[in-house]
């Protein structure tokens, strides 16, 4: 189905599932393959070629597989080589480079700009306004937030490309900055604004510009009621696997491979 049948252009060596809803004003390029029950909204580029394209008279555009259930909004490019698993959405007007690879149940939010040879894990939420640079890794249920930028370049400018390292079920806040190549363990928690340029451990939460490990996630304690607020899987399940069953229960079954 297309919305309204109005300047769709989809390749003829394009494999479209089943249920799928095409907006208008969209390209579908070679070698894409587009999973069921997915809704690829108005003006969006799908397998969008990479450079060689326009000067390669033998060019070959990559395989972009896109998962079951995907929602892109509108404007969203994304480009060939990219692997993306099932139930994931975007907001409008994202790009995401070529060969990016996201697990399954990921979302990215509007004017995110994934500059591709990233790697996420499963259920990694971006707000708006994230920028992640080149050789990145992202683990499971990593929430990153508004304006957050992975930088990947020690001396720039430079041929040089180490991106940062996020480790499962972290949290970057906004305005923070990941320099080239730190690796943040899992559970962490960076605070608002902060610049990391240093490793830190499972668990640490830290804040500052330069930012410093200021203590264990699990000692911060609500005012109210004195009860931790993290880990926060514990506190917190709309849209994640244990929504209807509660995070411990998940995890000694569908979520014992995470840990």
């Amino acid at each position: 189905m297309k919305f309204n049948n109005r300047n769709v252009y989809i390749s003829p060596k394009a494999t479209i599932g089943k249920n799928v809803k095409i907006g208008d004003n969209t390209v579908i390029y070679d070698n894409v393959v587009i999973g069921d029950n997915s809704v690829i909204a108005n003006d969006c580029v799908i397998g969008e070629p990479v450079s060689d394209y326009y000067d390669d008279s033998n060019y070959e555009n990559g395989v972009t597989l896109i998962g079951e259930g995907a929602f892109i909004r509108s404007h969203s490019i994304i480009y060939c080589n990219t692997t993306i698993g099932k139930q994931f959405s975007t907001g409008h007007r994202v790009t995401i480079r070529e060969k990016s690879i996201f697990g399954d149940g990921c979302r990215v939010g509007t004017l995110c700009d994934i500059q591709g040879h990233v790697t996420f894990g499963n259920h990694c939420w971006l707000h708006s306004n994230v920028h992640i640079g080149q050789q990145s890794t992202i683990g499971n249920f990593v929430f990153i937030y508004p304006y957050v930028v992975f930088t990947n370049d020690p001396h720039p400018p430079s041929n040089v490309c180490i991106g940062p390292t996020v480790g499962d079920f972290s949290q970057i806040a906004v305005f923070s900055v990941l320099l080239p190549g730190v690796k943040i363990g899992k559970h962490c928690l960076v605070g608002a604004g902060s610049i990391v340029g240093k490793d830190l451990e499972d668990y640490m939460l830290a804040v500052g510009n330069p930012a410093k490990a200021v203590k264990d996630v699990r000692d911060i304690r609500s005012r109210e009621t004195g009860e931790s607020h993290y880990p926060w899987p514990q506190k917190f399940s709309r849209g994640m696997p244990w929504e209807n069953e509660g995070f411990d229960t998940w995890k000694e079954t569908a979520g014992s491979k995470y840990f």
